[in-house]
């Protein structure tokens, strides 16, 4: 996992905590792989971090420029078609919650 470089405060943060569900197809991989390549083609869009575990549980933060950012993101055609297939095939539960960075500081300074 790579650390996304943001830049100063302030900025907004999509958190995306999911658990997989049992079934979830290849095109699971593929898709997820498409809408990083869309995101980061996004305006606004300021970088992302993901990891998941053996037990299914996944975190994924993105960084945007604003809410209007992720809002239009929100509403791209390829992405609203990814979020059906997540609710009917490929989560078992998700939580988005959406943050306004404020303060970030990093250790070590400087890298």
């Amino acid at each position: 996992m790579m650390f996304a470089d943001t830049p100063e405060p302030p900025y907004v943060a999509v958190i995306f905590t999911s658990r997989r569900s049992d079934d979830y197809s290849e095109d699971y991989g593929a898709t997820a792989a498409r809408m990083m390549e869309l995101a980061q083609q996004q305006p606004g869009f300021l970088g992302v971090e993901s990891a998941r575990g053996s037990d299914r549980l996944g975190i994924t933060v993105s960084y945007w420029k604003d809410e209007a950012s992720i809002a239009n993101w929100r509403r791209h055609l390829e992405h609203m078609e990814a979020q059906a297939n997540g609710r009917s095939h490929w989560y078992e539960k998700y939580v988005l919650r959406i943050c306004h960075v404020t303060k970030q500081s990093e250790y070590p300074v400087g890298r």
